[in-house]
């Protein structure tokens, strides 16, 4: 079966990177630009996995971790790829139940499809 991995990200350059990345590793991927669209998308569709920035426009991503708590606790796994490498972010993100957090300078776009097939 093929799992479908949902993309929160509102850079267009890295959102087109990361799915022609994880579709090349076999995973079916809808990608949303923000926040207020993940929500919407994880309500019709639930995702195997979401992948989700922290700073979008509308709706952030801690907005999203905080809706998918409050609804679907730990119902799906979720990576957080953010350009942050805030320590408070990181803890903060934990909290609402995100399995990783990853700053975005510290993987190669190789690496992207190993760390989700950890966490499905």
């Amino acid at each position: 079966m093929i799992k479908h991995i949902l993309i929160a990200e509102d850079d267009l350059f890295l959102v087109k990177m990361y799915k022609l990345e994880l579709e090349a590793a076999g995973f079916e991927v809808t990608t949303v630009a923000n926040g207020k669209l993940a929500i919407e998308a994880i309500e019709r569709k639930r995702p195997d996995l979401l992948l989700l920035d922290l700073l979008m426009p509308e709706v952030d991503g801690f907005a999203v971790l905080s809706h998918v708590q409050r609804k679907d606790s730990h119902s799906f796994p979720i990576v957080v790829l953010s350009s942050s490498d805030q320590e408070i972010d990181k803890t903060k993100c934990k909290t609402f139940g995100a399995r990783d957090f990853i700053v975005k300078g510290d993987i190669k776009m190789n690496q992207l499809a190993e760390i989700i097939k950890r966490y499905i």
